[in-house]
């Protein structure tokens, strides 16, 4: 019965909690529910197969004592992982892939279904690939955009738009057979498919697929024997209106090493780049993996983050798991300090000195409009207003002077800048936005310095 279960698990809970830390029992017991109890039996569920494996790895002692505390010496937990978009769940160890004879992954086993376009953090700096990505996923093979190649550096995202393709087409019923492999994967089935004569299977299985997705194709440089197989590949599918998904750490004419006639075909189509993120797609990216995962993350911890990585989503992604694991294995809870410490070799190859420029960058970011503004003649009342912030916390923060300070705002005099740091301190007191403008700014400012 469910109402038992629950109030079984509830005690367990409350036993639990006395002995971890606040923010440790909110990050991986608070997600948990209980489904059932069988005689001794409690099953409980569980947000995903990563919360199994770390409850198991670290807590596993703590639980049982709960459980037995509770339902007696013969009490046992059994757990269940929720599987989205279903109204099942998936009993664990569930670890089952499909492959044929040859070794080649079969149609979509390989797909990750947590990569989807609902889970894709959207920002200004991959908003058209992820544009371009939604179209071909509605519409395979029937677009202009084929083959769609998405090129950028390591860990921004490309595997999980390009999976995200597969797994919407899947899902929405456009196409029936997808096959996800990155280029060294296929590199290797083929090499393995002709040392054992099965090299016509191998064709078989990239032919007949109504959509390919293939990671990393920069990977194919100086391989001739896998460029001709899928040099063929490639065609037969294209003149079937199969659809074709490539991703790359460079634009295609940019790759040396692989054949014209490849490089070609993979410009048919539609070339889309993903950029390092802003850091207002950044924070969104902690934001979204600390709820994803159940974490309660600190607004200043992410911007501490935020301000300091930023070179790519994987990055970020590191950070967070550092931070949880440390916080979990240590009872600590994650706060500001505590990311300083644990992240300190990150963050201390980030600048400590504060510059004009860095003010100025922060500030238009704030206000959303371009830097150089700020260092031009417009007397707009919006522009010299937030000129004149900055210029107030150019005073404040930095040990420059005021002739100094007005050269880095278009070569303005050392009066103009007295006249700006009186106005905002006058405006500060009688106008509350402006005051909460200014101390969110600063802070900004402080994070990224660290």
């Amino acid at each position: 019965m469910k109402s038992a279960a629950n109030e079984a698990w509830s005690r367990c809970l409350s036993l639990i909690k006395e002995n971890i830390n606040d923010q440790s029992f909110s990050t991986w017991f608070k997600p948990t529910k209980a489904t059932e109890l069988q005689s001794s039996t409690l099953t409980i569920q569980l947000p995903s197969h990563f919360y199994y494996e770390w409850l198991e790895d670290h807590y596993s002692d703590l639980i049982n004592q709960a459980v037995k505390q509770v339902l007696g010496d013969g009490g046992k937990l059994n757990y269940s992982v929720a599987v989205k978009h279903e109204d099942h769940s998936m009993q664990l160890p569930s670890i089952n892939k499909r492959r044929n004879n040859n070794g080649a992954t079969n149609d979509n086993a390989t797909l990750n279904k947590k990569y989807t376009f609902d889970s894709f953090v959207e920002g200004s700096s991959n908003q058209f690939a992820k544009a371009a990505a939604l179209a071909v996923s509605e519409a395979p093979g029937k677009t202009s955009f084929n083959p769609l190649v998405i090129y950028g550096g390591v860990g921004l995202g490309k595997t999980h738009l390009i999976q995200a393709i597969g797994n919407f087409s899947l899902r929405e019923g456009t196409v029936k057979r997808v096959l996800y492999v990155s280029s060294e994967k296929f590199t290797i089935e083929f090499i393995n498919s002709i040392q054992n004569n099965k090299s016509t299977e191998f064709s078989k299985i990239y032919r007949n697929v109504d959509l390919l997705l293939v990671d990393d194709i920069q990977f194919f440089i100086n391989k001739e024997r896998t460029q001709e197989e899928f040099f063929h590949t490639f065609n037969t599918l294209h003149q079937n209106g199969k659809q074709i998904v490539l991703s790359s750490d460079r634009p295609p004419k940019d790759i040396t090493g692989i054949e014209e006639r490849l490089l070609s075909r993979f410009q048919w189509g539609l070339v889309a780049d993903i950029q390092s993120p802003d850091l207002e797609t950044r924070i969104a990216i902690l934001q979204k993996k600390a709820e994803e995962n159940g974490i309660e993350l600190p607004g200043e911890v992410v911007q501490l983050i935020a301000y300091n990585v930023t070179s790519n989503i994987r990055e970020l992604e590191g950070c967070l798991i550092r931070l949880l694991a440390h916080s979990s294995l240590t009872g600590n809870d994650i706060d500001v300090q505590l990311a300083k410490r644990v992240l300190k070799d990150v963050i201390s190859q980030k600048k400590k000195h504060i510059t004009i420029e860095d003010i100025q960058k922060i500030v238009s970011e704030y206000y959303h409009i371009p830097d150089d503004l700020l260092r031009a003649k417009t007397r707009k009342k919006e522009v010299a207003l937030v000129r004149q912030i900055a210029m107030y916390i150019a005073k404040n923060l930095t040990k420059h002077s005021l002739k100094t300070i007005g050269l880095h705002f278009g070569g303005r005099d050392h009066s103009t800048v007295i006249h700006a740091v009186s106005t905002i301190e006058s405006y500060a007191k009688e106008d509350q936005s402006i005051y909460e403008d200014i101390q969110n700014i600063t802070q900004k400012i402080e994070l990224s310095s660290l």
